[in-house]
């Protein structure tokens, strides 16, 4: 077994030597690749773990697109060109990823390198994939935190109006899958009406709570099929892993309402996002409104320019995170600040994969935990389609003009399928464009 493990490591890091130097390996490889010629003589363990983050960090940054893209980025790398899994494995990751709140595809990636390299290996794929895009959106919270009135930045509010057309992308592309019957339907429109009745990130959990009940009332799921997948986490460390989730879910709340230390708040407001929050990506966009925006911590109006910006770079939109606690207003801010609601974020999804990867083949199976998946997912529509009017329209639309600049942006990332970062350079420039036709009098 220790054999074929190094054989199916040397072939698949094999293939990264021949890319770099133009589809072979010089015989002289210990000294004119030393990159390889090290990593191919390390001790096994200490591969694995570089394989894993060099790999990461390479879809880290070039993985433009969303989560269904990444998806599709780690199929064609992890089961097609690596071969560290079949087809039937990955599968069942991606099942249990889409079954559990949290970051999809960042929990995937951890899942993948869990299977390569244990828990460290998975704390480096989540290093290697998320590392990039972080830094990026921390650069951005500077720039933007040092400008003295970005609100005269027109290119800024072209990421406004941005973040207009991609949560309605978002809207439309989920509602069609998570909603395509007239009970999801009716269910989404609901939670909707709900959050709007009661704005607080109390009632969002309320209604998904309520999803959750309905689903598995009222939506009834087959049984499926068994799973190939061998987790290697030890059940009892899985256990361990929950009981730390549910209790930090609880006890930093309770420390910020009784303290009033406004970090303790910060953690907890953005471990809570994370922890609540099904289908990652855009969906976490009304939770982390509630948890910065009433709190003081951020404005409306740079937290809707952070999450613009986070269309723009590769790799998972979790790291907006980052932006905003290098943003904050409070006793976090700057590097310091967006790493520490980076790993806030993160750390449920991680707790619950390393949780749930022992027991994932029976749970899988139950009809009633996917009934009661399908009504969270639902209501998930729900929240998206209510954050769509507020904060993301109300706050980014002003005139007509910014309106078609917005319809244009969703033009070309629905109809045209242009990359993101084409369209935010777009909506930058088109703003800009906006702004000296309102100076010279040619438009409102």
């Amino acid at each position: 077994m220790t054999r074929g493990l190094k054989a199916s490591w040397r072939s698949g890091y094999a293939e990264d030597c021949k890319s770099l130097y133009g589809g072979s390996i010089p015989s002289e490889a210990s000294s004119a690749a030393p990159r390889c010629s090290l990593l191919l003589t390390a001790p096994a363990p200490l591969r694995n773990l570089l394989d894993v983050f060099l790999a990461f960090l390479r879809l880290g940054l070039t993985s433009f697109g969303g989560p269904i893209a990444h998806v599709g980025y780690f199929r064609a790398e992890f089961v097609e060109r690596r071969k560290w899994l079949d087809a039937g494995a990955f599968g069942d990751l991606v099942a249990l990823c889409q079954f559990l709140p949290g970051p999809a595809s960042s929990q995937l990636g951890a899942a993948i390198g869990m299977t390569r390299a244990g828990l460290i290996g998975g704390l480096a794929a989540w290093a290697g994939f998320t590392l990039p895009s972080a830094l990026a959106m921390i650069a951005f919270a500077y720039g933007v935190t040092s400008v003295s009135h970005p609100e005269t930045m027109a290119f800024l509010h072209g990421l406004k109006l941005l973040a207009v057309a991609v949560v309605a992308q978002a809207v439309w592309s989920m509602a069609k899958d998570l909603c395509p019957d007239r009970e999801r339907a009716t269910l989404a429109v609901a939670a909707t009406i709900l959050v709007f009745a009661f704005p607080s990130a109390q009632t969002q959990i309320a209604a998904i709570i309520l999803g959750a009940y309905f689903g598995w009332r009222f939506l009834p799921t087959a049984r499926s099929e068994p799973s190939t997948l061998a987790p290697p986490i030890p059940r009892k460390l899985a256990v361990g892993a929950l009981i730390l989730f549910g209790a930090l879910l609880v006890l930093p709340s309770l420390a910020a309402s009784v303290t009033g230390d406004r970090a303790t708040l910060l953690f907890a407001n953005f471990y809570r996002a994370g922890a609540l929050v099904f289908g990652g990506g855009h969906v976490v966009l009304p939770l982390l409104q509630e948890a910065v925006v009433p709190t003081g911590f951020i404005g409306k109006d740079a937290f809707l320019t952070g999450y613009g910006a986070a269309q723009a770079v590769p790799g998972p939109l979790f790291t907006f995170a980052a932006y905003l606690g290098a943003a904050a207003q409070g006793p976090l801010s700057g590097w310091r600040g967006g790493f520490f609601c980076l790993v806030a974020i993160y750390l449920p999804s991680f707790l619950l994969l390393v949780g749930a990867l022992p027991f994932w083949e029976r749970l899988r199976r139950e009809p009633q935990a996917q009934s009661a998946l399908k009504g969270v997912n639902a209501v998930v529509v729900g929240l998206l389609l209510a954050a769509l009017y507020s904060p993301v329209f109300t706050s980014a639309v002003r005139t007509p003009s910014d309106f078609g600049l917005a319809a244009i942006s969703l033009l070309l990332l629905e109809v045209w399928r242009a990359p993101p970062v084409v369209v935010a350079l777009f909506a930058a420039l088109g703003a800009e464009a906006l702004s000296l036709a309102r100076y010279f009098g040619l438009t409102g």
